[in-house]
């Protein structure tokens, strides 16, 4: 892969680690799935998204009652790391063309951290997914796609884009 390449890869997965992090934080704030799925997380615990071996990624702190914030990366370490093992694999997934179930599969994603909220972050991605994208992109991306009835789901579409949006500019 030439240079050009690699720098626009590198800069869409770093866009899209950025998207994906406040999509979190704004999913978690609109949808009561979601809240639930994250409710079982300790308050202050962090969780960090990852490109290996120094690439883009967020961080998110859990909240009460089952929100998140974003976090400063290095702040303190995090309790769970989602870390993608190579730029290419992050691109995979994050280009839509694998879905994060499937990269723990192929092993293109380690885990560092409880399991168990690593499953549970994985649901909240696959949720998140499943009502922002289109279907026929969601149904790429995530394994068991069931998406919200439509009308719920464009409202809170809607909402976490709004969200997005906004903390990119606030």
């Amino acid at each position: 892969m030439n240079a050009l390449a690699l720098t626009l890869r590198r800069a869409y997965v770093a866009v899209m680690m950025q998207i994906v992090g406040r999509g979190l934080v704004a999913a978690s704030r609109c949808d009561a799935v979601m809240r639930e799925l994250l409710a079982a997380l300790p308050t202050g615990y962090r969780i960090e998204m990852t490109v290996a071996p120094a690439g883009p990624g967020f961080v998110v702190q859990a909240l009460a009652s089952g929100r998140l914030a974003l976090a400063r990366p290095g702040e303190r370490s995090s309790d769970l790391v989602i870390r993608f093992k190579h730029l290419a694999h992050a691109f995979l997934v994050l280009s839509f063309q694998e879905g994060t179930v499937r990269a723990f599969a192929n092993d293109r994603i380690v885990a560092d951290g409880d399991l168990a909220y690593a499953t549970r972050l994985v649901r909240c991605l696959n949720r998140m997914e499943s009502i922002i994208l289109p279907g026929f992109v969601a149904r790429r991306a995530v394994k068991r796609h069931a998406p919200p009835p439509l009308a719920t789901r464009l409202i809170l579409a809607l909402r976490i884009y709004a969200g997005v949006a906004a903390s990119f500019l606030g």
